[in-house]
């Protein structure tokens, strides 16, 4: 029987709850030193950091390296996730109401990158894209991303349409409406905290992915883990420690926004 903190004697809850902020202070703590030691006075990572300033970010926000790196960043994970989405949206259709031979198949052939390691992804698709003559290119990054955050979009669009009532759907159609016209109106409503819910997952995928980018950069075009990894094994300057909070930073309030969609509307998300 499930024991619910309610259910249990002062001394189990309070080593439930003694327990659970011993891991959550063990999870974070490396997220707050990173943060802290943007604000240091001292040029190296030193913690704690003999002093305050902000004159590191006034580094990372004035160096084009660095800005470029952060556009480059945005613009390949807001591309990956449009086409994640555009992609994921009428495969987890065809996976879920179409009725053909492989369809279970199909369905681990496209979560398949979440379960292969990633650097053999990595390998593979600069091996094609060298080839192709496309690394470096805006179109490498997209194309290579995408291949390893589409499972999230699928997954997440799928989980929404096998809970919707199709039947609501049929009643459109019942009442007048095409069949198209049902599921822009009545369907693609419903799920659409699924596939929001998926996009901002693709979006986290694609804005911290750093072994697909280190594959796939060239000395024109990387994003910002890709700068971060080639500036750390030269120098350990806290401007990393900037670039670094501005990651953690945009991805927590993604994972807020995912998380107010979910409890806004957890059945279909």
């Amino acid at each position: 029987m499930l024991l619910t903190p309610n259910a249990m004697s002062p001394r189990m809850r309070f080593g439930l709850y003694f327990t659970t902020g011993l891991i959550a202070l063990f999870l974070l703590l490396p997220i707050v030193f990173i943060v802290l030691l943007s604000f240091g006075s001292s040029q190296w990572l030193v913690f704690p950091p003999p002093g305050w300033t902000l004159k590191w970010y006034g580094q990372f926000f004035s160096n084009p390296d660095w800005m470029n790196a952060a556009i480059a960043s945005l613009k390949v994970a807001v591309l990956t996730t449009f086409f994640a989405v555009a992609l994921g949206l009428p495969t987890a259709f065809a996976l879920v109401r179409g009725r053909f031979p492989g369809r279970e198949m199909l369905y681990g052939l496209f979560t398949l990158p979440m379960i292969v390691p990633l650097v053999i992804i990595a390998v593979a698709v600069y091996a094609l894209f060298l080839k192709l003559g496309y690394t470096g290119t805006m179109f490498a990054f997209v194309v290579s991303h995408v291949i390893v955050a589409l499972p999230f979009t699928i997954i997440s669009i799928i989980n929404s349409l096998k809970l919707f009532d199709q039947s609501i759907e049929d009643a459109a159609v019942i009442c007048g409406a095409s069949r198209l016209q049902a599921v822009f109106k009545v369907t693609f409503p419903a799920i659409r905290p699924g596939m929001v819910a998926g996009a901002l997952f693709v979006f986290l995928v694609s804005w911290d992915e750093v072994v697909l980018s280190v594959m796939m950069a060239s000395p024109t075009l990387q994003t910002l883990p890709v700068k971060m990894w080639t500036t750390l094994r030269q120098d350990l300057t806290p401007v990393i420690a900037v670039a670094s909070t501005l990651l953690i930073g945009l991805s927590v309030l993604v994972m807020v926004i995912a998380a107010a969609v979910r409890r806004r509307n957890p059945i279909s998300a």
